[in-house]
C-alpha cells in the first residue's frame, strides 16, 4: 500500500511538517482497535480505504487498514469482541474462528504482520511492516477453553467487558446484579493469563474486580488498562482513579487513553484532541511518564472529538497538539509507543 508523502499529509491533515515527521519517525502503537467489529456486523471491508465514511466517525468508520498504515500506526492491538449471546462452547468456537479470520485479513495486506513477542514486533518493523497484536475483549470467550494459551496468536485479554460474566463484574451500570468483584473463576483466569504471559487488561472491570485482579496478579508482570479515561479529569464509572493508576504503574504497566468524548470531556476542556491530552497529563502526573499510552477504541461504538474521528489524521493531530503544548520529543515518543513496547519486552521478550 503506497504511503502518502510527508508534505502532502501535513497539508491534508492541517498540521506542521514537523508533526508528521515526528510521528513517522516514532513507534506508534494503539492499544485498542475494534476494527474487526464492522466486518462481523455488516461486511465492512478493512482492506479498502473509507475516507468520508457515511457515519463520519460517529460510532464506526474511524479506521481501516490503508488509513492505519498511512496514518502512522506502526503497531496495534486488534481486538476480537466476545459475543455474549452465545453459550460457553459457542464463544470458544467463535473465538478460534475469529482469530484465524483476523490473522488472515491482516496478513492479506502484505504490509501487516501478526506478532506475539517484542522480538517479533521488532522484526516486523525492520521489514517496514505494521506489527499487529491480536487481543480478546471479554475473557468469557475462554470459559470453555482448555487453557488461556490455547490460541497462540492472542497476547492480551480484557478480563471483563460491558456485561458481568462468569469471571466477574463489569464497571458498567448496566451490569447484572450480584458480587461486584472477580469470582473464583475470574481469579483463576488471571492466574492462567499470567502463566501464559499474556497481558491482563483491566479495562471495563469493576473497581472491586480491579483490586481482586491486582491481588492475585503476578507482580513481576506488567498490568495494563488498554482504553480508559481518568477520574482525576472526568469522574466516570468507566475511568480509573489515582490509586488504580498507581497500581498499574507500580507493575511497570501502561494505561491507554481512549478517544471517546463521553469519557473524556469536561466543561474546562475544548471539544477536540486536547481532551485526550488532559487525561494523559493527569495520568503522567500521578503514575509517571512511563505509564502513558494511547488506546483509541476506534470502531468500538464510540464518538471521538471531531478532529480525531478519522484515524488517518488523528495520530498526526495529537502529535501536533503535544508539540503545541511544549511536550518534549522523548515524552511524545513514550506516549506514542515506546512505553508500551518496554512493557511488552518485559512480558514477552
Amino acid at each position: 500500500m503506497e504511503r502518502t508523502e510527508d508534505a502532502e499529509v501535513a497539508r491534508r491533515v492541517g498540521v506542521s511538517l514537523d508533526a508528521v515527521q515526528l510521528t513517522r519517525a516514532s513507534e506508534v502503537v494503539d492499544l485498542h482497535l475494534e476494527g474487526f467489529i464492522p466486518p462481523r456486523l455488516w461486511g465492512y471491508d478493512l482492506r479498502r480505504r473509507h475516507d468520508g465514511h457515511w457515519l463520519r466517525g460517529h460510532l464506526f468508520g474511524h479506521l481501516d487498514f490503508p488509513r492505519a498504515l498511512d496514518g502512522g500506526l506502526t503497531g496495534g492491538m486488534w481486538s476480537i469482541a466476545t459475543n455474549i449471546t452465545r453459550g460457553a462452547a459457542g464463544r470458544w468456537r467463535a473465538l478460534q474462528e475469529n482469530a484465524r479470520d483476523l490473522r488472515a485479513s491482516l496478513e492479506a495486506t502484505g504490509a501487516m504482520e501478526v506478532v506475539r513477542t517484542a522480538s517479533e514486533y521488532r522484526a516486523a518493523r525492520a521489514r517496514g511492516h505494521h506489527a499487529a497484536m491480536i487481543s480478546v475483549q471479554g475473557g468469557n470467550a475462554y470459559e470453555a477453553a482448555p487453557d488461556a494459551a490455547a490460541i497462540e496468536d492472542v497476547v492480551r485479554v480484557t478480563v471483563v467487558h460491558l456485561s458481568s460474566s462468569v469471571f466477574g463484574a463489569t464497571s458498567s451500570p448496566l451490569g447484572f446484579r450480584g458480587p461486584r468483584g472477580l469470582t473464583d473463576a475470574g481469579r483463576r483466569h488471571v492466574e492462567q493469563l499470567n502463566a501464559a504471559r499474556m497481558f491482563v487488561d483491566l479495562a471495563h472491570v469493576s473497581r472491586e474486580g480491579f483490586w481482586d485482579a491486582v491481588e492475585v496478579h503476578d507482580r513481576a508482570q506488567p498490568l495494563i488498562d488498554t482504553h480508559t479515561g481518568v477520574c482525576g479529569v472526568r469522574p466516570h464509572w468507566r475511568n480509573l482513579d489515582d490509586d488504580q493508576i498507581r497500581a498499574i504503574a507500580d507493575t511497570g504497566g501502561v494505561v491507554g487513553i481512549i478517544f471517546a468524548s463521553s469519557f473524556l470531556k469536561t466543561r474546562a476542556t475544548p471539544n477536540d484532541g486536547r481532551m485526550v491530552l488532559a487525561h494523559l497529563e493527569h495520568l503522567m502526573n500521578v503514575g509517571g511518564e512511563g505509564v502513558a499510552a494511547l488506546g483509541s477504541d476506534y470502531d468500538g461504538f464510540i464518538i471521538p472529538p471531531p478532529d480525531l474521528r478519522d484515524g488517518f489524521a488523528a495520530y498526526y493531530r495529537l502529535v501536533q497538539l503535544m508539540l503545541d503544548a511544549g511536550w518534549s520529543e522523548a515524552r511524545i515518543r513514550g506516549i506514542l509507543g515506546e512505553s508500551f513496547l518496554r512493557a511488552f519486552a518485559e512480558l514477552r521478550p
